[in-house]
């Protein structure tokens, strides 16, 4: 892990205007036990010297996946091309790529016993491929090491990186996330180097690439949205095949990061996730803990289940 004590780590944040944040209502619950499992995930982490998007992130969920020996492994270094405003990962230049950090992304999953993992990563534009090969040298480490374990990829947009998003899919992870974050309006302000319909079209690309892949996507909330934009965008995700859509609260990390619009209840969760389920989507998770990595293992089976139940009532039944 690098010392980032002498220097800031969102630089690009140092102007912003200060902003007060709120106090986080009942229904926000931030696990912070630390079991023996706990101390067991963070030891093998850090002796295969990897990074989480838990930590870096400050994922709210990291007590209770660490307890349960789940990290979401992200790759090609610990700072980020990009500054997003809602998010806390460091933002500067990164180093060079690590050819070894496959392997032991492999080593961890098969220490941990993960039966299903999800590796993430930083933007790296700096890349020509936007680390598009070193994510599927990741992927086939993992299968190489647990050949049963199912991996979940969640990508970079890989803007302006040409076709270098087929590497990844031709690597055939199981699942493959972009995540679209807000709702397009909200882009200038939230995801200033993004663009939405660049990310759209990135989801539609995979699955017309490889129509058997599951996507997912997920998405903030209490940024400032409105529900007929949640709407569209859901329409959005559908119209481009994605098979899974995940909502969560969105959380200010620092007073400088984006402000928060407002908290949507539980209640309003049911509602978006009742809308998304309505679109089509083959599974939902819509809470205001939801993160796009919390519990995707227990998502993934649900999936699998899902398709199958489609595909059994499609096909004609003899008898």
């Amino acid at each position: 892990m690098k010392d980032f004590a002498d220097k800031p780590r969102h630089p690009e944040k140092a102007r912003r205007t200060l902003s007060e944040t709120p106090r986080k209502p009942g229904w926000i619950r931030v696990s912070r036990a630390e079991s023996p499992e706990y101390g067991q995930t963070r030891r093998i982490l850090k002796e295969n010297a990897l990074s989480t998007v838990c930590e870096e992130a400050a994922c709210p969920n990291r007590g209770e996946c660490w307890s349960h020996r789940h990290a979401t492994m992200m790759i090609m270094g610990e700072t980020c091309t990009r500054g997003c405003s809602f998010c806390n990962v460091a933002t500067g230049r990164p180093d060079a790529l690590d050819p070894f950090e496959p392997g032991r992304v492999a080593q961890a999953v098969a220490k941990l016993g993960l039966r299903h993992v999800v590796i993430t990563s930083v933007d790296r534009d700096d890349l020509d491929d936007g680390g598009a090969a070193h994510f599927a040298q990741t992927i086939r480490a993992v299968r190489h090491q647990t050949p049963d374990t199912t991996i979940e990829v969640l990508v970079p947009d890989f803007l302006n990186k040409g076709d270098a998003w087929q590497t990844v899919v031709e690597a055939r992870p199981d699942v493959f996330n972009h995540n679209l974050e807000c709702v397009p309006r909200l882009y200038p302000s939230v995801r200033p180097g993004a663009r939405y319909y660049q990310s759209l079209r990135l989801l539609d690309d995979a699955k017309r690439h490889n129509p058997g892949i599951f996507t997912k996507s997920g998405l903030m909330v209490g940024l400032g949205e409105t529900f007929e934009e949640l709407r569209q965008v859901m329409d959005d995700m559908r119209a481009a095949g994605v098979d899974f859509i995940t909502v969560g609260q969105y959380l200010q990390p620092t007073p400088r990061h984006h402000p928060i619009d407002r908290f949507l209840p539980p209640d309003e969760f049911a509602r978006i996730a009742e809308m998304a389920r309505a679109k089509g989507f083959l599974a939902v998770s819509a809470t205001p803990m939801t993160r796009s990595s919390f519990h995707a293992g227990d998502d993934f089976a649900r999936l699998q289940a899902a398709r199958h139940a489609l595909t059994f009532a499609t096909e004609p039944q003899n008898g």
